[in-house]
């Protein structure tokens, strides 16, 4: 029988800061947030002290209790990045990269299944042998959900370990339909989210019980090959190993880029962040020797004065060629986006990425341009390979209300 760990990195960006403070985040209060945006900035992590007080990571600082003294700590995400770093060195001293999978910054998956005999250990022994290490060369807590399958581990970590002293928490078949059948809500389990739950919900389903119980042709008619996830996993079945997953590549790919702006925009100075997007994009194409035939742009308003939107179009020909790109985009903002509302979130889509071998141009294209364009562009990312991001610029990054120059700085979306 298979034997899987799920390892977690305790408030993994907050025990860093605690960390490299020399505090413990057992008991003191420190959110990681960028307070210069103001008090509708995202806490993306707090310690264990302070969500005691009802804290919570993906928060605002304006949520927090007043009263309560806190650290507000600035993301450091290129720190974040080497200390994931050296936890899976610590990882990699014990199991085989194979036998790894990196699931976030902050959880990796491990098939135990060939250690037990090697290390003559059980799967709670060594993972804790492992939790053991990470804490010792790094300082950080982790905690662990083991499991006979990967979907057993990671709920056995997401709920079960939460319980646990020892920050362990195991599960297989028979334990999952005894503990957590009749466990609520339904999205505290992996891979279902708000979306699906409220589905389920309309169909008279609150549980993994109700789940279970359900004609699975039901279920398939709902929600299609997802279905057959959710039906399985409510029997705390789940046969994908993690040798499959690495082996899995994509039938398509894209290309997605969304950023949340600094302030409300108005509808001129979010088509300037807007050509910002495409040109990070087509430089992403360009560098990958890639392209597209499917773009979509979507957006958010702010304080939810209207529907957020989405569009989509798929356009005559492949192309990465900056000029036909924008001026497709032009057409999708114009019809999605209301000139009388100010913008909060924006994102660009591009889909159908095929190689540059599949390039076709109609008779109208002056492919002479286009080949020049791309030389450029291609001139351009050697440049900023060599010297950074903002050693060249565009006349449209040195606007005010560009972006660009300080997201060049981020990791993330966050300060390196």
């Amino acid at each position: 029988m298979k034997k899987y760990v799920c390892i977690d990195l305790k408030s993994f960006y907050a025990s860093v800061e605690c960390v490299e403070r020399g505090l413990d985040p057992y008991k003191v209060n420190l959110v990681v947030t960028d307070a210069s945006r103001g008090k509708g900035a995202i806490t993306l992590a707090a310690t264990p002290a302070i969500k005691k007080y009802g804290v919570k990571s993906r928060g605002r600082l304006f949520e927090i209790p007043k009263g309560i003294e806190y650290i507000a700590a600035m993301p450091r995400m290129q720190l974040y990045m080497e200390y994931s770093v050296r936890i899976y060195k610590v990882l990699l001293r014990y199991i085989a990269s194979e036998d790894i999978y990196v699931y976030s910054i902050d959880e990796s998956f491990i098939d135990l299944t060939p250690y037990l005999n090697l290390y003559k250990k059980t799967e709670l022994q060594i993972s804790k042998m492992l939790i053991d290490e990470i804490k010792k060369e790094t300082g950080i807590t982790a905690t662990a959900g083991i499991g006979t399958n990967l979907f057993l581990a990671k709920v056995a970590l997401d709920i079960t370990a939460k319980h646990s002293l020892n920050n362990m928490g195991y599960l297989d078949e028979s334990l999952f339909k005894q503990q957590l059948w009749f466990h609520r809500p339904l999205t505290d389990f992996w891979m279902i989210g708000r979306g699906i739950s409220q589905r389920l919900n309309r169909m008279g389903i609150y549980d993994m019980y109700g789940l279970a119980q359900c004609q699975k042709t039901k279920i398939l008619k709902e929600f299609g090959v997802v279905g057959e996830f959710l039906y399985d996993h409510a029997w705390g079945i789940e046969p994908t190993t993690i040798a499959e997953i690495k082996a899995y590549r994509p039938r398509s790919n894209s290309l997605n880029n969304s950023q949340i702006l600094f302030e409300e925009y108005t509808y001129q100075d979010t088509y300037l962040i807007l050509k910002e997007m495409v040109d990070v994009n087509v430089t992403q194409l360009v560098e990958q020797g890639m392209m597209t035939n499917l773009i979509g742009l979507s957006i958010r308003y702010a304080k939810e004065a209207a529907p957020s939107g989405h569009i989509s179009h798929k356009i005559g020909n492949v192309t990465n060629d900056y000029k036909i790109l924008m001026a497709e985009f032009r057409r999708l903002f114009e019809r999605l986006v209301k000139p009388e509302y100010r913008v909060k979130q924006i994102g660009v889509y591009f889909g159908n990425l095929v190689n540059e071998a599949f390039e076709q141009l109609d008779l109208f294209t002056d492919y002479d341009e286009v080949l020049t364009d791309r030389k450029i562009q291609k001139a351009i990312i050697e440049i900023r390979h060599k010297y950074g991001k903002n050693a060249v610029l565009k006349g449209m990054n040195l606007e005010q209300k560009s972006t660009m120059k300080m997201r060049n700085t981020l990791i993330g979306g966050h300060h390196a």
